[in-house]
């Protein structure tokens, strides 16, 4: 009986520091290579895009350079790598302690905060779906307010495929909602949004489904953005965040007081005026200060 009790306090005093040693992990790894590694997913402008082996800039980017600054304050002459990854292995590289931080256009949900954690959200957007002008009328329909009734290519009409990027939440909500029902609807995944774009104009594809402001940045690099439409009801709710180990209450405190200082500092609107244009900045500043900003 003595024996047992003693291998069960081991056993609980091991998994007491096993799970101390996680906690103290993210900051401690920083402070002993004097850098962070920032992962980021390149194909999700303007949270963050890379063009031509340069730095990637963004939006989120920016953010989690704000937080990188915080960690500064600890670690002077703090060292910032950036990693390219993808939705399909962005979390588990931060779960395996690959890279620190994960900025992009990155939706929190349950299942994924089962292998990661997030900061406070830096953003809220909607899935909705980009359309040219001759999609199938149903489309027009359930993704526009005041649908135009126009022209619709008969081509395009008995195709009914829609596109969506491989590895979101959206593309998970489509799947979970055609499942139920009896439908000729098929949906097509692509690797990047600019294959959704080039599918979409090319008529192989009746819409592109992503979130709505993934979307406005992607029409406009459109071939003829004047030939597309965005949808302007939003049928998910997609709150953005920076992903970071589980079990890290320090780190995460770090990173929330630093988004915290930024968003209540002179900065913050110029910022959102940057990547969202003048007359976007102001209603997102209100947003994110008085849903996003802890007490």
């Amino acid at each position: 009986m003595a024996k047992c009790m003693r291998r069960f306090l081991l056993a609980n005093l091991a998994l007491y520091f096993s799970v101390i040693a996680v906690a103290a992990a993210t900051l401690d790894t920083i402070t002993q290579h004097s850098s962070v590694r920032i992962g980021y997913i390149a194909d999700e402008a303007p949270f963050s895009s890379s063009k031509g082996g340069a730095n990637p800039t963004g939006y989120a980017i920016d953010l989690c350079g704000k937080i990188a600054d915080e960690i500064e304050q600890q670690v002077p002459q703090l060292k910032r790598e950036y990693i390219e990854m993808t939705l399909a292995n962005g979390f588990d590289a931060v779960k395996n302690g690959q890279v620190d931080l994960l900025c992009g256009a990155i939706t929190v949900n349950l299942k994924r905060r089962e292998i990661v954690d997030f900061s406070q959200p830096i953003f809220l957007t909607g899935a909705t779906a980009l359309l040219r002008k001759d999609s199938p009328n149903y489309l027009q329909t359930l993704f526009l307010d005041n649908p135009a009734v126009r022209p619709v290519s008969e081509r395009v009409a008995s195709t009914r495929i829609i596109g969506v990027r491989a590895n979101t939440t959206t593309g998970a909500t489509l799947r979970e909602a055609l499942a139920t029902q009896v439908s000729k609807t098929k949906l097509a995944d692509f690797e990047t949004h600019e294959d959704g774009l080039a599918a979409l104009e090319d008529h192989k594809i009746d819409a592109y489904i992503a979130d709505q402001v993934l979307l406005i940045n992607l029409a406009a690099r459109a071939r003829d953005p004047s030939s597309l439409e965005i949808g302007d009801r939003l049928y998910t709710h997609e709150p953005y965040a920076i992903a970071m180990r589980r079990d890290d209450a320090n780190f995460r405190l770090l990173a929330d007081r630093a988004l915290t200082a930024f968003y209540l500092s002179d900065d913050f609107l110029p910022l959102l005026e940057t990547y969202f244009g003048a007359e976007a900045g102001p209603m997102l500043h209100t947003q994110i200060i008085m849903e996003h900003v802890p007490d």
